[in-house]
């Protein structure tokens, strides 16, 4: 009895900090539109801004998974330290960023730290929960989704804010998250510390069928979902173009993807009556098919339009913490942070490369440019699902 209350105070924290710590995300694609015009940066500024993000984290799990860290180590100091480097970085951005190059380096060096608060927040929440992992990730997820929209929420027009405000409030957020997870989270019940460095860690990790057939699922999820967020900007903005009309495009980015959150706890939900795998499945079917239909939206009327945005928003989440907590369920006990964030880094390569195509593919000039490029995001669906499906019959 005494675990289950324990438990029940340990969560709101975990998801709090989780959202503290995330909302350095997408904070330089919030404030682009400022940071583009005073540093004369180039019409692929969205992807190259996001790029730099996930190389950074790219590189940061590689390291951080390299070295078995969250599991070598207190994963609960190690968010702490992340944190607070990751907001320094952040901030930084105000106080030396002179030019693309610099920006680049300094978004580079923020998503290095967020390796150190993504994947390990969700090993100790790992560690914390054995029974009930999906939904407990569901609402990490959910928060992670809610600290992507923030920044959005802060430069919607009815609430804007400077563009050095915003890096300094995500920044003081991502402290506070720090803070209150050492504080008043420890490490959980069941941790295990793998206690020195493995140089056979990469090759038990992928030598669970399950596990690689869960991974190859997230991989397909990955590369729409972080291309949907950054791009979702331009496809408002597009719609409104074709359209003749004058939208809020920030707070409807804030909506679409803040929807996600709500996704996600629901299907946390949800997997405990039918399974992670099954919901993983229905989510990454669901958004896939909004990707297909996404060139016909900018033809509809503009309430079918933001309908198509909020099932897409909706669907493009549920998958990702179930997914992991099937990674977290078929790896080696006394791997399972180092498991989680190996993926995430092969999950984020495939986003990095989804990022400059799509990029390249919307400013291009041929028949899949502009209101087309999206439906290419649909590929994620055809490779993920196959994986995905496979786990459910091989049970």
């Amino acid at each position: 009895m005494t675990e289950v209350k324990t438990n029940k105070k340990v969560l709101p924290v975990i998801v709090l900090s989780q959202f503290a710590g995330t909302s350095l995300w997408f904070v330089g694609n919030a404030v682009l539109p400022e940071l583009k015009e005073s540093l004369q940066l180039s019409q692929y500024a969205v992807s190259l801004v996001t790029a730099a993000v996930m190389l950074g984290f790219i590189a940061g799990t590689l390291v951080f998974a390299f070295f078995s860290l969250a599991d070598r180590f207190s994963p609960v100091k190690l968010f702490f330290i992340s944190s607070l480097l990751g907001a320094l970085t952040n901030a930084a951005v105000v106080w030396f960023v002179t030019d693309g190059n610099t920006l680049f380096l300094f978004r580079f060096l923020t998503g290095f730290f967020l390796a150190g608060i993504y994947p390990v927040g969700m090993k100790i929440a790992a560690d914390w929960y054995e029974k009930g992992l999906g939904k407990a990730l569901g609402f990490l997820l959910g928060a992670l989704v809610l600290g992507t929209a923030f920044p959005h929420l802060l430069k919607n027009r009815d609430f804007e804010l400077p563009w050095r405000s915003v890096l300094y409030i995500t920044s003081a957020v991502a402290v506070f998250g720090g803070i209150i997870m050492l504080l008043f989270v420890g490490d959980g019940p069941y941790r295990k510390s793998s206690g020195s460095f493995r140089w056979d860690a990469f090759g038990k990790i992928f030598s669970s069928k399950k596990w690689r057939q869960s991974a190859f699922g997230y991989f397909g999820h990955m590369w729409e979902v972080y291309s949907f967020w950054g791009f979702l900007p331009l496809m408002i903005g597009l719609y409104a173009k074709k359209n003749d009309l004058h939208l809020n495009i920030p707070f409807l980015s804030f909506i679409a993807i803040a929807i996600g959150a709500i996704g996600s706890v629901a299907g946390g939900y949800i997997s405990e009556k039918i399974g992670s795998a099954k919901v993983a499945i229905w989510s990454l079917l669901i958004s896939g098919i909004c990707c297909f239909i996404s060139p016909l939206s900018y033809s509809m009327p503009f309430f079918l339009f933001l309908f198509l945005l909020l099932v897409w928003g909706f669907t493009v989440v549920p998958d990702s913490p179930q997914f992991s907590t099937l990674v977290a369920q078929y790896a080696p006990e006394e791997l399972r942070g180092t498991a989680l964030t190996i993926y995430n880094s092969i999950g984020f390569a495939i986003t990095t490369i989804s990022l400059y195509v799509i990029d390249r593919i919307f400013h291009s000039t041929g028949s899949f440019g502009g209101e087309n490029t999206f439906a290419l995001l649909g590929l994620g669906a055809v490779f993920g699902l196959p994986s995905a499906i496979r786990l459910i019959k091989n049970k």
